[in-house]
């Protein structure tokens, strides 16, 4: 059993630690600009009630009324997804999203973020579907396939998930032969790794680590994650030169946060402590919005800008 939650320790650090730095950024989509457009909101005086649901309420009610008389209106597509979103009405999110998603093939963000919100209701069939939508076009997206790999490991599937993850790689060389980068082979052999250190399978974690620190040792990722598996495997000594070295080569704005993880006691018992980061947080971007993600650095939330402002 300590064996069992060390196991879940280790992965549930790596996934909170490394989640954003391997995924590519989700644009904020929702985002809207300052300068307003009064053709696109339907406008109602306010209550007076001072109610910030209540005003949410009345914006998502006036971008459902523009939708009315024009269903293929971005701007209030747009807004009606955030207003709901910021009502934790999800179900409500569904239909304007799957439409953007339909109007904009070439922004795949979209279906990734269809993909968060079915998981999140608990539609695995759709997510999936959506997360494999993106995948057909573009299979180095690290956003549609944390999230597919996610919901894989969900459902108790990790060797489905480490097959489509090593397909991927496999993959890799001819796609990027036709397309440079169009699959980040480190971020990919980033999201394996995690998915072995979830099973166990702390070698070939490891071993995987090895490649990428030898294909790219610029990068301060896989340097970071061999360094957290080491020291929660007892080897502190070990993991203390790869923590100076992923600092030394981290950008600025993840330096600080990597000291602390590096400066955070070993665990000894399987249980966390005060300083590491929680293992039961989820590591997708999806939380109780499917944009949030409160991981380091990358993942963007929804811009929090006035909703009837138009873009």
């Amino acid at each position: 059993m300590a064996i069992k939650r060390n196991r879940l320790l280790i992965g549930g650090v790596l996934m909170v630690a490394l989640a954003a730095f391997i995924a590519i950024s989700i644009i904020p989509l929702l985002g809207t600009s300052a300068n307003h457009n009064a053709s696109t909101t339907a406008t109602y005086p306010d209550d007076g009630s001072g109610d910030p649901q209540a005003e949410l309420q009345r914006r998502a009610d006036g971008y459902a009324s523009v939708l009315e008389r024009e269903p293929d209106n971005q701007t209030a597509l747009r807004g009606l997804v955030e207003t709901r979103i910021q009502l934790n009405d999800l179900t409500g999110v569904i239909d304007p999203l799957e439409r953007l998603a339909e109007l904009n093939p070439d922004i795949p963000d979209y279906a990734v973020l269809l993909g968060q919100t079915q998981q999140q209701l608990g539609d695995l069939e759709s997510a999936a579907r959506a997360y494999r939508t993106v995948l057909d076009i573009s299979p180095g997206n690290m956003n549609a396939l944390q999230g597919l790999v996610g919901l894989m490991m969900s459902q108790g599937r990790p060797q489905a998930a480490i097959g489509l993850l090593q397909d991927t790689l496999n993959d890799a060389a001819q796609a990027n032969q036709v397309q440079p980068n169009a699959i980040d082979t480190t971020s990919v052999q980033l999201l394996l790794a995690q998915v072995y250190v979830e099973e166990g399978r702390v070698e070939e974690a490891i071993a995987l680590y090895d490649q990428a620190i030898a294909s790219r040792p610029e990068d301060f990722r896989p340097l970071l994650a061999k360094a957290l598996v080491l020291r929660n495997q007892g080897q502190v000594d070990a993991a203390g030169p790869l923590f100076a070295d992923a600092i030394a080569l981290a950008p600025d704005q993840y330096k600080d946060q990597i000291q602390q993880l590096a400066q955070s006691e070993t665990p000894q018992t399987g249980a966390p402590n005060s300083a590491s980061p929680d293992p039961s947080a989820n590591s997708e971007p999806a939380n109780s919005e499917p944009t949030n993600s409160e991981t380091i650095g990358e993942n963007e939330s929804p811009a929090s800008s006035e909703a009837d402002s138009a873009q």
